[in-house]
């Protein structure tokens, strides 16, 4: 068994130096490589001088910032290029928002199932520290996501998951153009509809910017309209895949 979490990263230094470590304490099957933007405070740097003294992290450095969404698929991409392969490939945040112990019950999950979300909504509402607008936002946006779409994902937009590496070599990731957090709901729409078996767990999602947003009006137009258009893929089949 040979496990890779992908964690992207932008002025993440603080956080990084304590993550790595719990990670790779997890299980000694485990591997990490993290997709940095080219982060002013060194994170990218950071990580890169701990590659060159564990084969268990990797660095992948980009020239700017160039997106959330981006930044999975070239980590993805990278994943399925080495060998020998990843069975399971992992995504999370860099900032604990996603605690990492909760790897080890995705891997349990996984020996059952194709793919395993870590949901904010299975149980209620499990967010800390997101203001009250912040909240209702998300809730609905994975109701209108669900609806369009047609998934049966309580969390469409959450960033948690782990996958069996099949289901990175089936996605059409050139059909995924999405940065923000679209990009969740396109991943979750396309691995439904190649009819991967998927199961939510509950999880406890700590909001570390506690009080600030992260969202642009950009991000939540693209949303809107990403939805829209999985909507009409799930009725007319734009997309064969």
């Amino acid at each position: 068994m040979r496990m890779l979490v992908v964690i992207p990263t932008y002025n993440e230094l603080e956080n990084i130096t304590k993550l790595l470590p719990i990670i790779l304490n997890l299980r000694n099957d485990m591997e990490i490589l993290v997709v940095d933007d080219n982060s002013p405070d060194g994170t990218g740097n950071y990580v890169e001088k701990l590659s060159l003294e564990n084969n268990r992290i990797h660095i992948l450095k980009r020239a700017g910032k160039m997106g959330l969404g981006s930044a999975y698929i070239e980590g993805f991409k990278w994943a399925l290029g080495q060998k020998p392969d990843f069975d399971y490939i992992f995504q999370m945040d860099a900032d604990f928002s996603h605690e990492p112990e909760k790897l080890l019950e995705f891997i349990e999950k996984l020996s059952d199932y194709d793919v395993v979300i870590g949901s904010r909504y299975l149980n209620g509402v499990s967010v800390v520290n997101w203001p009250i607008k912040r909240l209702i936002l998300s809730y609905f946006a994975n109701w209108y996501a669900r609806t369009l779409t047609g998934m049966k994902i309580r969390d469409c937009t959450g960033g948690f998951k782990g996958f069996r590496r099949v289901v990175l070599e089936k996605i059409p990731f050139d059909y995924i153009t999405s940065d923000g957090y679209a990009f969740q709901i396109e991943m979750n729409y396309y691995t439904q509809k190649l009819g991967f078996k998927i199961i939510e767990i509950p999880i406890i999602f700590v909001d570390r910017h506690a009080g600030t947003s992260k969202l642009s009006r950009r991000i939540v137009y693209e949303a809107i309209f990403k939805v829209l258009y999985l909507f009409f893929d799930r009725v007319f089949n734009v997309k064969k895949i």
